[in-house]
């Protein structure tokens, strides 16, 4: 047992090192699989001899069981704002404000990361707590989650008595894009800047969700420290790197208020080339003392100010307007520009968004325009500069037919967007199958977007027909698939030809059609080719298909690659047959419909739901005067507030059941 104890230590004190040159010190000493191959050797002795693990085991960053909620902390530091700068004068004016309390004050010039801010403590050098910012004086306890970030460390060098620091919680440009693709992917809603998606990502409550987004930090302050003295700004920094945290140590000293703006301007310029996002730089007074004299205001210290970078604006000539087809199949515009040089970047490209932006500002090919950096990040065309214009510039129309595949364009009323609706668009073929195999869908175990890129980049299928074509021996050959897993797959592809036709219908991906319209059609049409031939007028006489949805249908059965997509499904002998009877026992619940809320203590929702439909009800994601029935389980939200506004009967899970007997 010693041995297994010995060896459990040893594990960890080797990992944590490795984790610390590769995250904090960005020099790796071995390579990702011996790593991989140590956590995994340790994640088997912990889970053999529980006894031996311990809180802060290098384990715990994959992260643990999910939380319901939040508890609140209450900061006894207070995590207060910085007071902002725009100008240079603004920068002299808090420099005769220090000196005329501090005259031989000198600063310290640091990257002002646009992050969320945390409170990090540690009780005899081991992570205790770690917290939101919140309001300033009381934040969320987000502990499991901040310990899913391998550039915190969970022990310290030192086994120091008590200790608090603050820190920004980030998210690297690579990370943030690699989110949005796989949300993309999905078709759910992007993040719309990496400060966003880092606040978003570490508020889950499930922490595994948070250990997925590769979150990182940077530590910039303590805020309380016992049984060491520190007397100043860049000792603090060089301390608290040797204790194992990640800081952006500048340790030079500014004499002076113009010295401290010229290193802002310097940060300024290389902003463009981080791998980070900043939104300004900040000045603080360097001795702890000095800072103390100086004090605090209700909001702010008065020993530090954070000078904001204006957004750089640029003018430049609009070549061209090219149209990029995204993973979902919307098309955006990209304006071709002069190459130019902003935000420490060289920009020839710049989004447009829509037709509708175009056309709002009068954007043509050939104008002189004006762009700039949103957030830093995304070029965008801000303004167009028609003095300059000369008579030769031409307007710009967005295509009909899709530039990658061929398919019809279309514009749903009352959406920005115009997209494609072709299921074979090389744009959008990953994101076609991933959906097409989700459990909504066909429910294809096993094949995951890891698996289907693979697929797609070895040649092996070129959409999700070709799935059903695919041999053993093929699958063998990819990267981490052996011949039980090979085949295991062609089991479930197999398998998945006897789904129900409604599953059929929803992984087809018709836009506006989703698992509960695709029940409906399945019902209604019986087959596949029924549903091919419907036209308009008569999809629209089904109460819950509207106008738009109807059109959405018909334009997809209309193209000749959708329909060549679906002879391959047939032939490979997948299902396009409802032949289920009347599910419902008895129809009780005819015509009713009820809504779902709250968390319910014998039935997933969606089980609830279905014991609706054999009843012959019918289930709505909203509240309206047209719902006959709540069904509220604990936790109940904004639908039972809507449901007592409207005087809708709200029934317990208890009541249901009877309702069920």
């Amino acid at each position: 047992m010693d041995n297994v104890k010995a060896r459990i230590e040893q594990l960890t004190k080797d990992i944590n090192y490795h984790n610390y040159k590769y995250y904090v010190d960005d020099s790796p000493e071995i390579s990702d699989f011996e790593f991989d191959k140590m956590l995994k050797e340790l994640e088997e002795l912990e889970e053999k001899y529980p006894e031996y693990k311990s809180p802060t085991s290098p384990t715990v960053r994959v992260g643990g069981m999910a939380a319901s909620t939040f508890e609140p902390v209450i900061h006894t530091v207070q995590m207060q704002s910085l007071q902002k700068a725009f100008s240079k004068g603004e920068i002299l004016d808090f420099d005769r404000r220090v000196r005329s309390v501090i005259p031989n004050a000198k600063y310290v010039v640091e990257h002002k990361i646009d992050g969320l801010s945390v409170s990090l403590e540690y009780v005899d050098g081991k992570f205790r707590r770690g917290s939101t910012r919140g309001d300033g004086i009381t934040g969320e306890d987000v502990t499991e989650n901040l310990k899913t970030i391998r550039s915190i460390p969970l022990e310290l060098k030192d086994k120091i008595p008590f200790l608090e620091v603050r820190g920004e919680v980030f998210l690297s440009r690579d990370n943030f894009n690699k989110i949005n693709q796989s949300l993309e992917a999905l078709d759910e809603p992007l993040f719309a800047n990496p400060r966003n998606a880092a606040a978003g990502s570490l508020r889950q409550l499930d922490p595994k969700i948070a250990a997925s987004r590769g979150l990182d930090i940077f530590v910039f302050n303590i805020q309380q420290i016992e049984g060491v003295t520190i007397n100043s700004h860049i000792e603090g920094l060089a301390f608290l790197k040797e204790q194992g945290f990640k800081t952006i140590l500048n340790d030079r000293l500014f004499d002076t208020a113009q010295e401290a703006f010229d290193e802002i301007m310097r940060i300024g310029e290389e902003r463009g080339n981080l791998y980070f996002d900043i939104d300004g730089a900040v000045i603080k007074v360097n001795n702890f003392s000095d800072r103390e004299i100086l004090g605090v205001t209700e909001k702010f210290p008065r020993w530090a100010i954070a000078y904001k970078y204006p957004a750089e604006q640029k003018e430049t000539k609009l070549l061209d307007i090219k149209i990029q087809v995204g993973r979902t199949g919307v098309l955006t515009p990209l304006a071709i520009l002069e190459t130019v040089h902003i935000a420490g970047t060289n920009v020839s490209r710049a989004t447009l968004h829509n037709i509708d932006y175009i056309r709002d500002k009068d954007i043509r090919i050939g104008d002189s325009v004006i762009i700039e950096k949103a957030g830093d990040i995304i070029p965008a065309v801000v303004e167009v500069v028609k003095d300059k214009r000369t008579g030769n510039e031409t307007e710009f129309k967005m295509p009909d037919v899709c530039p990658e595949c061929g398919a019809k364009v279309v514009r749903i009323e009352g959406e920005a967007a115009s997209r494609c609706t072709g299921i074979n668009c090389p744009a959008q073929r990953f994101r076609n199958i991933v959906h097409f195999v989700s459990r909504p869908a066909m429910d294809i175990d096993g094949l995951g977007p890891s698996i289907i890129e693979q697929m797609l980049s070895l040649k092996l299928i070129e959409n999700a027909s070709d799935l059903y074509y695919i041999k053993a021996e093929d699958i063998e050959k990819m990267d981490k698939m052996g011949k039980k897993s090979a085949q295991n797959l062609i089991n479930n592809l197999e398998k998945s030809k006897t789904n129900p036709l409604y599953r059929l219908i929803n992984a087809l991906g018709i836009r506006l059609i989703g698992e509960k319209a695709a029940k409906t059609l399945s019902k209604r049409y019986k087959t596949l080719d029924n549903l091919i031939t419907a036209d308009v007028e008569e999809l629209t006489q089904i109460p819950e298909v509207g106008e738009k949805m109807a059109k959405s249908i018909n334009e997809f059965f209309t193209q000749q690659q959708n329909l060549d997509f679906i002879k391959r499904l047939t032939d490979a002998g997948v299902n396009c047959v409802d032949d289920s009877e009347d599910s419902a026992i008895d129809d009780r619940f005819k015509d009713k419909v009820f809504v779902l809320t709250g968390t319910l203590k014998n039935y997933k929702r969606s089980e609830a739901g279905k014991i609706i439909e054999s009843y012959g009800g019918k289930t709505s994601s909203s509240v309206s005067k047209k719902t006959d029935y709540v069904l509220a389980g604990a936790e109940a939200g904004s639908k039972l507030d809507k449901a007592n506004a409207l005087g809708v009967r709200v029934i317990t899970e208890e009541e249901f059941e009877e309702m069920i007997k």
